[in-house]
């Protein structure tokens, strides 16, 4: 059984992990939470779209 996972959730795992075990500090996690904010407001915002949603496709046709 695959259970889907929005990338949202997927990111905030990544974040969380990075700040405990590699020693991310808060302050850099809010400076890429502020950057994802302002490109989801550009004109750039649907190829990044289009790109993640390719690559998601790609990995989940990978066969183990």
């Amino acid at each position: 059984m695959i259970l889907p996972i929005s990338a949202a959730v997927l990111m905030l795992v990544v974040v969380v992990l990075l700040v405990r075990r590699s020693g991310l500090k808060m302050w850099h996690a809010f400076a890429c939470t502020l950057l994802g904010f302002y490109l989801a407001s550009t004109s750039i915002a649907p190829s990044i779209h289009t790109l993640t949603t390719n690559v998601a496709g790609m990995l989940s046709g990978i066969k183990l």
